[in-house]
């Protein structure tokens, strides 16, 4: 019955609504989802047009459709002519600022979080402190007898209930109320509780009298970066939420969110042998790897890169890598084959590449150590080989820093290490105080990434403190500032070379440059010019006939 004119009111029931969507109960928009279109032609229900594209009306009598795309509110009142949609300035977000504005609503957050099972028959965790009395019913710990220790007497069997409980000796307390003989709680917490407050601990783990003294926890909190696995990146992180901001309003923590930004890992992959029909795979030393095929039915096998795993065959042995490379070099492999939220496939040669990279580096430093220490650098009355190497390493140091602080891309930063190796390699001035400065600065923008080798490098270049206590490089302005640089050109789009020309000159100078350039004279002589696009500091392009 309506509760406002006692009439009647027609409840239509279907078979497609979807629990786990909204509420789970209602879904009735005929114009925009073809299951309630389809429903409402069939049942001669009114159809109502809510959103349309933009200058172009829809007319409900004459749909053969839904139109579930995006468009502008109409026959909204209020909403009409706002985009569709639930970022800002867009329908859902003026219907909460309406509602709010009128009184009549308010916008909230709602998160799909089911109730959580705390719960476990196992010894592992943390006890659940509370007493079964069979005259008060479940009692808590008194605060004096906390933490509940677990007993070390445990014996692990694999079956049955909890190993708890069988220890009568533990389980059997008096009613910490009515002191008749009770039993604790056999069940244990899971681990997930730990694991949502675990970190508040770390800035005070040897307190025995608190969880953690506050002023030493928002001292250190919140974490400025978490690194975990994609499985993390949703129930773990919200859990971690919700405690630290139960924490809050008890007025332990002075802060909002543990943590203040999430970076999720990809995963170490490597070639695997499968047979796609059967789904088995097989080791690498069953197969003769030039035609890999089933030991067993003779079919080809598929060479398919997937997460290591024992069960696939294609897991790496650390120890091996380690021992024939290092650890320097498994650090530079990861760090530089993938950004560290991808996936990165296992390449040997890749491993060798980077191997033969820091030997390289061993061999740069080393050489320069032997010769003896240059004065300290200078940039006054520079030659241009000196400008040009002083330019490189700084550019390495601004880069490198960018990559670091801003959004982890390692694998830049690496690139950039090994171009500032090769501009010392290349450099003709090797007896500059320039020189020597290049050396320094890429030992130690290394020292990040391949910690072991530029500790000892350090050293051999005549330092005492640790190369990882060293202050950190700090790019001088004035040396990124060239002279000259070099000028693409283009004929028809195509490029065809690059000329020197000053750093600062402008559109006109350019093009003539160009213009009279060996290079652009060669490639336009005896034909008509029809236009000429220049792009300051980048390139000219020459349009011809």
């Amino acid at each position: 019955m309506n509760p406002v004119n006692d009439e009647k009111i027609p409840v239509w029931i279907a078979d497609y609504v979807l629990m786990g969507y909204g509420t789970g109960a209602i879904m009735a928009v005929p114009a925009h989802d073809q299951r309630d279109f389809e429903f409402a032609k069939k049942f001669y229900l009114p159809i109502k047009v809510v959103v349309q594209p933009v200058d172009q009306p829809i007319d409900a009598a004459t749909m053969t459709e839904s139109y579930p795309h995006d468009g502008v509110m109409v026959h909204s009142d209020a909403l009409d002519g706002i985009p569709a949609g639930k970022g800002a300035g867009q329908s859902v977000e003026a219907a909460i600022q309406w509602l709010e504005n009128h009184q009549k609503g308010k916008g909230t957050a709602n998160y799909r979080l089911r109730d959580w099972l705390i719960s476990r028959q196992r010894y592992w965790g943390c006890p659940i402190p509370v007493v079964h009395c069979p005259e008060c019913g479940i009692v808590p710990v008194p605060d004096a007898e906390l933490p509940v220790q677990l007993p070390e007497d445990v014996e692990f069997s694999g079956r049955g209930a909890s190993p708890l409980a069988k220890l009568s000796n533990w389980i059997d307390v008096p009613c910490p109320t009515c002191g008749t003989p009770a039993q604790r709680e056999t069940d244990t917490m899971d681990t997930f509780i730990c694991s949502s407050w675990y970190f508040l601990r770390y800035p005070d783990a040897g307190n025995e009298q608190q969880v953690f003294d506050p002023a030493k926890t928002n001292d250190w909190m919140p974490v400025d970066q978490y690194v975990g696995g994609i499985e993390h990146a949703i129930l773990h992180l919200l859990y971690s939420r919700f405690f630290t901001k139960v924490l809050r309003d008890r007025g332990l923590l002075n802060f909002d969110e543990p943590f203040k930004r999430l970076l999720t890992q990809g995963m170490v992959q490597a070639a695997a042998y499968k047979n796609s029909n059967t789904g088995k795979y097989y080791a690498p030393s069953q197969l003769d790897l030039t035609d890999p095929k089933d030991p067993t039915t003779g079919e080809p096998l598929e060479v398919v890169f997937e997460k290591m795993s024992k069960s696939k065959y294609n897991g790496i042995d650390p120890e091996q890598v380690l021992s024939k490379y290092g650890a320097d070099t498994a650090r530079m492999f990861i760090l530089f084959k993938a950004p560290p939220e991808k996936d990165l496939e296992w390449d040997d040669a890749d491993v060798e590449g980077q191997f033969r990279f820091l030997n390289r580096v061993w061999r740069l430093v080393t050489e320069f150590a032997d010769r003896g220490a240059e004065p300290p650098a200078s940039s006054d009355s520079l030659t241009k080989a000196e400008k040009d190497l002083r330019y490189a390493i700084h550019y390495a140091i601004q880069q490198i820093t960018e990559d670091l602080e801003g959004e982890y891309q390692f694998n830049t930063a690496v690139s950039e290490l090994m171009k500032l190796s090769n501009a010392l390699t290349d450099a003709p001035c090797k007896t500059s105080p320039i020189y020597a400065e290049g050396i320094a600065t890429l030992v130690k923008l290394l020292a990040p990434f391949a910690p072991h080798l530029t500790e000892e490098l350090w050293h051999q270049l005549g330092h005492t403190q640790s190369v990882h206590q060293a202050t950190w490089c700090q790019a001088d302005p004035s040396a990124l500032v060239v002279d000259e640089i070099a000028l693409v050109i283009q004929i028809m789009g195509k490029t065809r070379g690059t000329i020197q020309v000053p750093a600062q000159a402008d559109k006109s100078t350019l093009e003539e440059l160009a213009r009279e350039s060996e290079l652009a004279q060669k490639y336009i002589a005896g034909k008509e010019i029809k236009k000429v696009i220049v792009v300051p500091g980048k390139l000219v392009n020459f349009v011809v006939e």
